[in-house]
C-alpha cells in the first residue's frame, strides 16, 4: 500500500528525531531528495519518499521509526 500523505520538514524532522532546521540543511547539501510537490513555495515529500530515503541513509542501522 502507498502512503500519499505529503511531509513537511517539520514530519520528517519528527520521524528521523532531528531538528527541522537539520531536514533543511540536508536539502541545501543535496543530501535530501527533490521535493515531490511545491505547494506556495513549501517543499513537500510522500511518507514513502521520506522513508525510502531513511533506509537508504548512510549510517542506517536497521532503524524504525
Amino acid at each position: 500500500m502507498t502512503d500519499r500523505s505529503l511531509w513537511s520538514y517539520k514530519d520528517i524532522a519528527a520521524h528521523i528525531q532531528v531538528q527541522p532546521d537539520t531536514i533543511r540543511s540536508y536539502r541545501k547539501h543535496g543530501l535530501l531528495p527533490p521535493p515531490d510537490q511545491v505547494e506556495n513555495g513549501k517543499p513537500y515529500w510522500y511518507a514513502d519518499t521520506v522513508r525510502a530515503w531513511v533506509a537508504s541513509r548512510p549510517g542506517n542501522r536497521g532503524r524504525r521509526g
